[in-house]
């Protein structure tokens, strides 16, 4: 079955034709971001890390001794969800945080011997994801994918520090417990 018919909607046993929404940069890009979340889940399962955390496993591992903010900014995190991800981190014996000696109000984030090597070892289940995700593409293709999501985001650049959130009011607790989920 192709790929094409797989991704239609089966209607009294027909294949449907696609809503609008599959028009939608902003909706393809969502729905390969969940497919890419699914595979790293099942890939990474054994280590019990998320993708945001291991982004930020990564960033430490070839930036040590960045702060909150920069290694939220790396990441694509707001300082708030980054000083999250890296109390979970740290909870389980990864990470290190200390202030900063020439700014005691910045938090300088490190890997410890544990994160460190757990990191490496999740080396290969993560790159399974990433070849998992782009196998319906040729080489070709995926170098021209890389090259364009590359553009759009160098273009795009940062999105603000607080996004907003619909419906989420200060102080609102579920939009607190939305944006842990978020990071986990």
């Amino acid at each position: 079955m192709s790929t094409h018919a797989k991704s239609q909607a089966r209607t009294n046993g027909r294949a449907a034709p696609h809503t609008p929404l599959w028009s939608r940069p902003g909706y393809l890009v969502r729905r390969v971001h969940q497919n890419h979340t699914a595979l790293f889940t099942e890939e990474c399962k054994a280590y019990g890390i998320t993708p945001v955390q291991y982004g930020v496993l990564t960033a430490l591992l070839h930036r040590p001794g960045i702060d909150q903010a920069t290694l939220g900014a790396e990441v694509g995190i707001d300082r708030t969800n980054a000083a999250d991800v890296l109390e979970r981190l740290a909870e389980r014996g990864l990470v290190r945080r200390e202030k900063s000696g020439a700014d005691r109000r910045m938090m300088l984030a490190d890997l410890t011997a544990e994160g460190r090597s757990l990191t490496r070892e999740m080396q290969g289940a993560m790159q399974r994801a990433q070849e998992r995700l782009l196998e319906v593409l040729n080489p070709a293709e995926r170098k021209s994918f890389m090259r364009q999501l590359l553009k759009l985001v160098d273009a795009l650049g940062a999105p603000p520090a607080e996004p907003a959130r619909p419906h989420a009011v200060e102080g609102d607790a579920g939009a607190r417990r939305a944006r842990r989920q978020a990071t986990r």
